[in-house]
């Protein structure tokens, strides 16, 4: 299971819960049909699809556990069942390689299904498999796999040129890089000034190791939101490293950029959180030096920031 997809998260509980009703219907008509010897494997089956409901509908997130008890109880349904149909039976052969698709990792399920390919197609020839259900088999593990594969090739395309960070409301080191560079070029053609405000954060560490990654998250989140709901629209603040961000303030002079300082030090500082209490910044302006470069100019931003980190 993906388990960055919020609302797959939302709608896994949902479809457990209706395959454990099916599974229960299927034991009763089972019993109202007469053939007792069938409602034992789906009676057993309804327990473990209820533990598996309710773990996925507690987490956060898609539970690994919920996850493996539905792969489990899918492959011994299809395990009994396909040696007993006469009509289709492919088609009970291609529910264990879609399920594991669903329900794990690319890699894992493609793994599991080439290793059970000989234990299905024994049973789905009676103990003796046959070549075209081979390739079959074979050809619907590939086809299924296309689905998973292009959504991970396009989730690793967004991280690939997404701006923005994971973890808060900043842009990218990259992103930050690619901006700061245009308004020191426009800054200095233009000659209009340009400052930027380094600001560290030394908690981000404490937090994420004494009280995880929900306290971390938070304390990020919290320096975001009070930077930009005090800035102007064209100010960029951007992740320089992990506890390190860069608010560019272009056309802003010194004293304007003082100014700014001092109302967003006053501003974090009144935003408490329960674990770690206060936010606690140390801050630093820089300003283009005339004559200055481009790299030189970057260069000594990174050592500005390192001497931050170092107190």
């Amino acid at each position: 299971m993906d388990e960055h997809r919020p609302h797959a998260s939302r709608l896994f509980p949902v479809v457990l819960a209706v395959a454990t009703l099916l599974l229960l219907g299927q034991a009763l008509w089972f019993y109202l049909m007469g053939d007792y010897g069938r409602i034992l494997l789906p009676a057993l089956l309804s327990p473990v699809m209820l533990v598996a409901t309710l773990l996925a509908a507690g987490a956060h997130t898609p539970s690994r556990a919920s996850a493996y008890l539905v792969l489990i109880c899918g492959f011994l349904l299809t395990a009994v069942e396909l040696p007993r149909q006469a009509g289709l039976p492919a088609l009970w052969v291609g529910l264990p390689p879609v399920l594991a698709l669903l329900l794990l990792p690319l890699g894992p399920a493609m793994l599991l299904n080439l290793a059970l390919t000989p234990i299905w197609l024994a049973l789905l020839g009676n103990g003796e498999p046959e070549r075209d259900l081979l390739l079959v088999y074979l050809a619907l593990v590939a086809v299924a796999a296309l689905v998973p594969w292009e959504r991970l090739r396009q989730q690793a395309l967004l991280r690939a040129t997404d701006p923005w960070e994971r973890e808060c409301r900043a842009v990218t080191r990259d992103s930050l890089h690619e901006r700061l560079a245009g308004e020191f070029e426009r800054a200095e053609f233009l000659e209009r000034p340009l400052a930027v405000l380094l600001i560290y954060l030394p908690q981000v560490d404490m937090a994420g190791e004494q009280f995880g990654a929900k306290a971390r998250t938070a304390l990020l989140e919290g320096l975001c939101r009070g930077v930009i709901s005090r800035c102007r629209e064209h100010d960029v603040l951007g992740r320089e490293g992990d506890a390190a961000f860069w608010l560019l303030l272009p056309d802003t002079t010194e004293s304007g950029a003082l100014l700014v300082r001092h109302r967003l030090t006053q501003a974090l500082s009144q935003v408490v959180l329960v674990e770690t209490g206060p936010l606690q910044l140390r801050t630093r302006l820089a300003f283009p030096r005339p004559d200055e470069t481009w790299p030189h100019f970057e260069q000594r931003l990174q050592a500005l920031s390192h001497g931050l980190a170092d107190g």
